[in-house]
Formats: structure tokens, C-alpha cells, sequence
């Protein structure tokens, strides 16, 4: 996890920073709905390399944006799912969603 000190001043560009890829805000998208195992994400995120699944989870694992379980089976499942920190990202999320969601309404009154 970054210092206070290693993050950029700008409140906006410290969220930037910690979410904005389009696959981190995807993969945190999908993880508000329930815990998701790895081929599951990857399956769901069209278009996105193991490399860049697993960078990201990595990334936002140190960042306790995530929570990665490991169950202890035979074979090992692994679960990923938001932190308290993660779900705190919910309002962020849905504010996207209803500009998304408002813009295609728009062009379709033009």
C-alpha cells in the first residue's frame, strides 16, 4: 500500500491513480455484485489479458482495494472479492453508471 506521501496531492488524481484503468473499474464493477474467481473474471472481461487481470488484481490487492482467499482444497480455489475500502467505491461506480447511462440517452434525442 502507497504512503501519503507517495500519493499525488490532488484527491482526484490519487482516485485516478488507484482506479483508473478501464479494467480496474471493471473488474471492481463486477466485484460489487459477489466474489469472483480469476477465469471467471477473465471470462466476463472480454478482451483482457491474463497479464493485465492479474497486474491489476495484484495491484489493487496491495492497494486493499480487494481481498484475495485462498481455500484450502484440492485444488486450491482462490476467490477475489472487495475489501471494506472497495466497497466504498460503490457511489463512485454508480455516479459513472448514471452519466453513462444519461449520454446514450442524449444522443438518442439528437
Amino acid at each position: 500500500m502507497l504512503t501519503k506521501e507517495e500519493l499525488p496531492e490532488c484527491p482526484v488524481a490519487t482516485t485516478v491513480q488507484l482506479i483508473g484503468s478501464k479494467w480496474k473499474l471493471l473488474i471492481i464493477r463486477n466485484l460489487q455484485m459477489r466474489p469472483w474467481r480469476f477465469n471467471e473474471l477473465k471470462k466476463d472481461l472480454e478482451g483482457i489479458s491474463q497479464k493485465v487481470l492479474t497486474d491489476s488484481l495484484r495491484s489493487m490487492e496491495e492497494d486493499g482495494i480487494i481481498v484475495r482467499t485462498v481455500y484450502p482444497e484440492v485444488p486450491p480455489r482462490v476467490e477475489y472479492s472487495l475489501s471494506e475500502l472497495g466497497h466504498s467505491m460503490k457511489p463512485i461506480l454508480d455516479a459513472m453508471s448514471k452519466w453513462g447511462t444519461d449520454y446514450k440517452a442524449s444522443l438518442e434525442t439528437d
